[in-house]
This record gives C-alpha cells, sequence and structure tokens, in this order.
C-alpha cells in the first residue's frame, strides 16, 4: 500500500463494541458484511483472523471502518490495541478484505412503492447515524399489517440501547414518513 495506513478507534452507545476507523474506504460506498460467527466469514480472512482471539464476537465492515464486537470476559483496555494492531498490520500487508468467493449481493427489482419509500426513508434519516455508532440497518422485509422488519448489524447488534433506538427513533420515523408502516422489528436483537 502507498499511503500510510492511520486508524483511530471509536466507541459507540454498544459497551463491547469499537470502531476502527482506517484513513481511506475499505468497502464500496452503500455496502456492509456483517460477520456475527467465525462461520460466517469463510469469505474475509481478516474477520477470520480476528475471530481467532476467544473474546471476539462478531466482526463487521463498512465505509472505511471495521466494528468489532467482544464478550464480556475481558475489557477493551486490555485488547483494543492488540485488535487495533492487528487491523492496521493486516490492512498494511495490502492483502484483500475478501478471497476471491463471490460475494453475495442484495439487489431486489420490481419492488412495490411501499418498499422503495421504506428504503429511501432509511438510507436518508436512519443509516447514517447508525454508521456513525460504527453499524448498519438493512431492510429485510414489509408484511401486509404494516410490519417492516430490519436486520440490525455491527455494533447494533446486541446493543442495550438498540431496543430504544428501533421504536422511539426508527419506528416512528417511518411511521410518521411512510402512512403504511404501523410497527417495525429486528432481527437477531
Amino acid at each position: 500500500m502507498d499511503t500510510p495506513v492511520s486508524l483511530y478507534i471509536e466507541s459507540n452507545p454498544n459497551p463491547n463494541s469499537l470502531k476502527f476507523v482506517a484513513n481511506f474506504m475499505l468497502i464500496p460506498e452503500g455496502e456492509s458484511y456483517d460477520f456475527p460467527d467465525p462461520e460466517s466469514a469463510g469469505n474475509s480472512p481478516l474477520a477470520l483472523e480476528l475471530f481467532a482471539y476467544d473474546f471476539v464476537e462478531r466482526v463487521f465492515y463498512m465505509s472505511n471502518f471495521v466494528t468489532v464486537t467482544k464478550s464480556d470476559s475481558v475489557d477493551w483496555t486490555e485488547v483494543r490495541d492488540k485488535i487495533k494492531n492487528h487491523i492496521k498490520d493486516y490492512l498494511e500487508s495490502g492483502k484483500s478484505l475478501f478471497d476471491d468467493t463471490v460475494i453475495e449481493s442484495n439487489t431486489v427489482s420490481n419492488e412495490p412503492e411501499v418498499v422503495s419509500k421504506i428504503k429511501s426513508v432509511l438510507d436518508e434519516y436512519v443509516k447514517p447515524a447508525v454508521e456513525m455508532d460504527g453499524g448498519a440497518i438493512v431492510f429485510e422485509s414489509f408484511d401486509d399489517e404494516g410490519t417492516v422488519t430490519v436486520a440490525l448489524q455491527g455494533s447494533c447488534n446486541g446493543c442495550p440501547s438498540s431496543t430504544i433506538t428501533l421504536k422511539a427513533g426508527i419506528e416512528n420515523i417511518l411511521t410518521t414518513m411512510v402512512p403504511e408502516v404501523r410497527k417495525v422489528e429486528a432481527t437477531g436483537v
């Protein structure tokens, strides 16, 4: 790599999660990759290496950051520099975040107008705030009863304040801006 790698650490509302921010883009805009366990990280050598630490419970990539979620068994003061240095060394080596395996795309075509509205509101009003906290929100479905189902990824998954954010924030925004929406639920919370 020609440019020196610089990483800084940001905390977020999830006390078991830290965001390791690089000085360049790691993932193309609008994409994110969530690895809730080592099995899901099969095509990502960096995530697999991070899961080798027995305290790492989740790895998430987006934009210019990697979010790592740890177990309660260790304190961040004991391990954050080890994780930061590991990520920095990996990025400086010039290795790719993914092997040659084809990565699944979440492309949807011919979706109903209400789904387009929901995604637009999530993209414009919700995703930027969630990303600042080291996480992501992904639209999963909208049913006939008006229920939107989303997946919370990165630091948002397992965060103590995610339920409050989901109901008081996301649900309030969606029910106000998209009248067809009655409630919002999250998978994996």
